[in-house]
């Protein structure tokens, strides 16, 4: 008895059960995706050849490729032929009524009727506006009344006041010869002596009277007179 081609028989049947498991699992659970071809290496048998299986699927994917490649046919119609319509059922009068309702519309203006052919109409012209238009009177508001006129003023400033002398009165001499009068009037630091109708400073002062208790003395600017009293103390 040969016992050495045992072992051999024995593996090559083995790799023919692998294969076939494997094209069993490929055609049941992976129907989305071709599978690939599996090829195993099985050791040299002389007595009988391997056979590799082929998965029968990738023929008919390759057709279904080929076919979406092809030419492009568009769709007519409903998808389903339940939901065509039936040609025995059309009816392929044509209905000349209608037809002639929709020419008996009038069509709104500056627009083309589709059904007639030939130039179309002109535009409407612009509305031109009268040469002399109306006037139209705007009711206005009168006026108002005039005020009388202001009436003159009659007021009248005073005339302006002399300023206060500054002269101090110290007494008076009378001259023998002429039995005038002479005054001694002191303004700060400054002594004058002059009788009656004699300036002082100038001509701003002029000496009205001379009496024993106090003198007179007239602002020729101002056109006053001021009465000074005799200084007691310095009386001479």
């Amino acid at each position: 008895m040969n016992l050495g081609a045992e072992p051999k028989k024995v593996a090559a049947l083995g790799a023919l059960l692998v294969a076939a498991a494997v094209t069993f699992y490929v055609n049941v659970y992976s129907s989305d995706s071709p599978a690939p071809v599996v090829r195993t290496a099985a050791p040299a048998v002389t007595s009988a050849p391997v056979q590799i299986a082929q998965n029968p699927i990738l023929p008919k994917r390759r057709e279904r490729g080929k076919a979406a490649v092809g030419e492009f046919k568009p769709r007519q119609g409903a998808a389903r032929p339940e939901d065509r319509p039936d040609p025995a059922t059309i009816d392929p009068a044509l209905r000349l009524d209608l037809l002639a309702k929709v020419q008996a519309v009038e069509p709104a203006a500056s627009i083309r009727n589709l059904f007639q052919y030939g130039a179309a109409p002109a535009p409407p012209k612009p509305m031109e506006l009268p040469k002399n238009p109306p006037k139209i009177a705007i009711n206005q508001p009168p006026p108002p009344p005039l005020l009388p006129p202001a009436a003159p003023s009659t007021f009248t400033p005073p005339p302006p006041q002399a300023p206060p002398m500054t002269f101090k009165y110290y007494g008076f001499k009378t001259l023998k010869s002429t039995g005038r009068k002479q005054a001694f009037l002191l303004d700060g630091d400054e002594i004058f002596i002059a009788g009656e109708n004699d300036s002082v400073k100038g001509s701003r002062y002029k000496v009205v009277k001379i009496g024993v208790n106090s003198i007179t003395i007239e602002d020729t600017q101002f056109k006053a007179t001021q009465t000074l009293p005799l200084q007691e103390e310095n009386a001479v």
